[in-house]
């Protein structure tokens, strides 16, 4: 049995990360492999940012400090609290994480991805600035890499910040070349002049909602609007606009994965609840690449809201819009909260977006079950 190592972003406190993480793990041991996660050291992050400190104690202080004296209601609060705490210790044994750190394991195959493994050029200090993401120093007989994304890394950025030549050199390195997004193949064909390949993300691969048995069924007694954001990316106008549409269409606001002023609930649960909870829900606002996945792969009319990267900010934009023009779902999308009322009223084609996944996941199998057998 080959032994098969998985890099990516599996210690992100983060509903997407842990079920990307998931999903690739499943689909690999579907192929007759043997999986294991691999850790990356964390080196400081290209882009500075004074007011973020390098201590992650103080910086969970502060991040406590901004939840605390944020606009939602206070009940909201602490059970946002417990759920970010609570995250690692309650979830991550569910992937096969241990606190215990894996780093440069011998392995038959390395696969870096999925998730925003490639994007070196950003000031996150939970992840930095590490070419070991890249297979720096890996101990794998095979080096590959699947639908991994440079997020809002561009070669702009790469450029500016002198990080071309390095980059350049670690692509080299890889045996197969598998990526997320237009930008990422653009970025690696640009660089190292490789043939690279598309793949989605493996949430949308995995067949969560048939072959996942540890997603629940949830009742609910109520309708209701999900606001899936992170923590303060809703704006409060923003906020007072859903507040009064989901009232208007008699629906409760709920929010996953960020608490938000305008929610009637935050939801504390575990990333497969999350799908349970989409999968009732009437309607769905977010600005994540995952929550539209979410949506998608539950069969939710969605609105997907475009956020710009304006300076050091970290927008979506890239990945978002890719994403939905794949899917043929471009017409999900705004930079405009108030064009959710007309979005969400139309319909979607599932059948036809169902059609492109088919063949989509038929691609990446085999994609994976080549670069795996060959080694």
């Amino acid at each position: 049995m080959r032994k098969v190592g998985i890099m990516s972003m599996q210690r992100i406190a983060n509903n997407g990360s842990f079920l990307q993480a998931y999903a690739l793990k499943m689909l690999i041991i579907e192929l007759g492999n043997q999986v294991e996660f691999v850790d990356f050291h964390v080196e400081p992050p290209v882009i500075s940012d004074e007011s973020e400190s390098a201590n992650r104690y103080i910086r969970k202080i502060k991040k406590g400090m901004e939840v605390i004296l944020c606009s939602a209601p206070f009940s909201h609060k602490l059970v946002f609290i417990d759920y970010k705490q609570k995250f690692h210790q309650k979830y991550m044994p569910l992937l096969g994480v241990t606190d215990e750190m894996s780093y440069t394991p011998e392995l038959d195959v390395l696969v870096v991805g999925s998730d925003e493994v490639f994007n070196c050029i950003q000031k996150n200090t939970n992840v930095g600035y590490s070419l070991e993401l890249f297979g720096k120093n890996h101990k794998a007989n095979k080096l590959i890499s699947y639908a991994a994304s440079f997020g809002n890394t561009t070669m702009e950025k790469l450029k500016k910040y002198g990080k071309t030549e390095e980059i350049r050199d670690c692509l080299k390195g890889f045996d197969a070349l598998s990526v997320r997004d237009k930008n990422s193949g653009n970025i690696v064909k640009e660089l190292s002049s490789r043939e690279v390949t598309y793949h989605l993300d493996p949430v949308l691969v995995y067949d969560y909602m048939r072959e996942c048995t540890l997603i629940p069924r949830i009742e609910t007694k109520e309708r209701y609007l999900i606001v899936y954001a992170y923590f303060q990316r809703i704006t409060p106008e923003e906020s007072r606009w859903i507040k009064e549409y989901a009232k208007k269409k008699g629906l409760k606001v709920y929010a996953l994965g960020g608490i938000q002023s305008c929610a009637d609930r935050f939801i504390n649960c575990s990333p497969f609840e999350i799908l349970a909870y989409f999968n009732n829900a009437e309607e769905v606002i977010t600005d994540t690449f995952h929550g539209c996945i979410f949506s998608i792969i539950t069969g939710r009319r969605f609105t997907a809201l475009i956020r710009k990267s304006v300076g050091g900010s970290y927008g979506n934009e890239e990945k978002l819009t890719d994403l939905l023009e794949r899917l043929e779902l471009d017409n999900r999308y705004t930079y405009d909260v108030k064009d959710s009322e007309q979005i969400n009223r139309t319909k979607i084609d599932y059948n036809a977006v169902g059609q492109i996944l088919d063949e989509q996941r038929q691609r990446a199998k085999e994609y994976l079950k080549e670069q795996l057998s060959n080694v």
